[in-house]
């Protein structure tokens, strides 16, 4: 595997993690060659598998989006810059990651190897970071990961994106409600809001607010509207569009306040779980790319 992670991050820093399921540690390294710049996985899928997952894909990321985005369940890929941790998530047969939100399909204007180049050249407080803070929250969220403390976990992943605070509110709102965190956040350079739900329950729960803030068009068909683990749409007592419209609002918002919702912000969204690494195929038939060429089918 050691071989796959170096021949892997020649290409980059996200291809190397993602060899590995369940929690995974990308080290920044100190030689000048990269050759120490790898991935180690911390735990496997199976670790905290109570654990779950919800993406929300939107057609663009429309202005509106903002203010309630985290309401939205997330995926998980705790993301700091030069030493990251990463959670793999199950794979869909069509998008490839079950339980995150993605929010837009279109190609990032800036990657990110040149958004951290940039961000080296331009931001006075980048090397603090590198030196001081990362290294000290990697190390407090891979405790939080081994010991299994989801506030622990919530609390370090929180602070890596504490700048969106505008667009997590509707969670904050929620975690403050019940008074014990039930869902934490993030966000990667897709830019993809990713919330990971303590437990199924918590999950189910928090898919209904996702619902009821980002309802789908009147013409969307709900299979395609939440993909991945349909189970817990189930769960969440809605087997058509009447159910959505029928959703109450959820008991932390104030009943004299007017609650705006996002209809057609969100494409669809995604539940899934963390998941396991790469696997070998034994039928050819199921691999994407032609063994002979090299090139995709």
């Amino acid at each position: 595997m050691i071989v796959w992670v170096l021949t892997s991050r020649q290409g980059s820093g996200s291809a190397c993690r993602s060899l590995y399921g369940g929690f995974v540690k990308w080290i920044m390294g100190k030689e000048e060659n990269g050759s120490d710049s790898i991935a180690v996985q911390l735990a496997d899928e199976k670790h905290w598998d109570d654990l779950v997952i919800i993406i929300a894909v939107s057609p663009l990321f429309p202005p509106s989006s903002l203010s309630a985005l985290l309401v939205a369940i997330p995926i998980l890929v705790l993301k700091d810059q030069l030493s990251t941790i990463q959670v793999d998530f199950a794979q869909h047969p069509i998008i490839g990651n079950d339980d995150s939100r993605v929010l837009s399909s279109r190609q990032k204007e800036t990657s990110s190897t040149s958004g951290m180049r940039e961000t080296v050249e331009t931001s006075m407080l980048i090397e603090h970071r590198a030196k001081e803070v990362v290294p000290r929250r990697i190390i407090q969220m891979e405790e939080a990961i081994k010991i299994v403390i989801f506030h622990l976990l919530l609390i370090w992943l929180v602070q890596t994106v504490i700048s969106f605070m505008q667009i997590i509110s509707c969670v904050e709102k929620w975690n403050r409600f019940e008074g014990t965190p039930q869902v934490a956040y993030t966000f990667d350079a897709g830019p993809n809001a990713v919330l990971i739900a303590r437990n199924r329950k918590a999950a189910t729960l928090l898919l209904q607010r996702l619902l009821f803030y980002f309802p789908p068009q009147s013409d969307t068909d709900l299979n395609s509207y939440v993909i991945g683990d349909k189970s817990i749409l189930q769960d969440a007592g809605v087997h058509g569009l009447k159910d959505i419209e029928a959703l109450a609002s959820p008991p932390e918002v104030k009943d004299s306040i007017q609650t705006q919702k996002y209809k057609g912000d969100v494409s669809y969204f995604i539940c899934t779980r963390p998941g396991r690494g790469p696997v070998l195929l034994t039928d050819e038939t199921q691999a994407l790319l032609n063994a002979e060429t090299g090139l995709p089918k």
